[in-house]
């Protein structure tokens, strides 16, 4: 029984903690040329990037362009949007389409 307990406790932890990681993205900083430039793409090619999203005080086109500042490695230097949209980018496309609440 204590077995059974002590699963069920690390279980709601573990799902406490990965749901916590959603809104814990490093900042962007304000100026950011990836990041506007992200926005600015976001809002010329997809519909309802001005919608809510889940992530508090954010919409749907920057929490998703905030994920993908956070998720593409240190030294990436291209347009988030255009490597989200390709094949080596899918991956993080979903997570980041899935943070934002953002999906066709």
């Amino acid at each position: 029984m204590k077995r059974i307990s002590l699963t069920l406790a690390s279980l709601l932890v573990l799902c406490a903690t990965m749901n916590a990681r959603a809104d814990t993205y490093n900042p962007v900083p304000p100026d950011d040329a990836q990041y506007k430039q992200c926005l600015a793409d976001a809002a010329k090619d997809y519909e309802g990037g001005n919608d809510k999203s889940p992530v508090k005080g954010q919409t749907k086109a920057a929490a998703y362009c905030s994920c993908l500042w956070n998720e593409t490695s240190e030294g990436f230097s291209g347009r988030l949007m255009k490597f989200a949209e390709s094949e080596k980018g899918a991956k993080i496309n979903r997570i980041c389409e899935k943070h934002a609440n953002w999906r066709d």
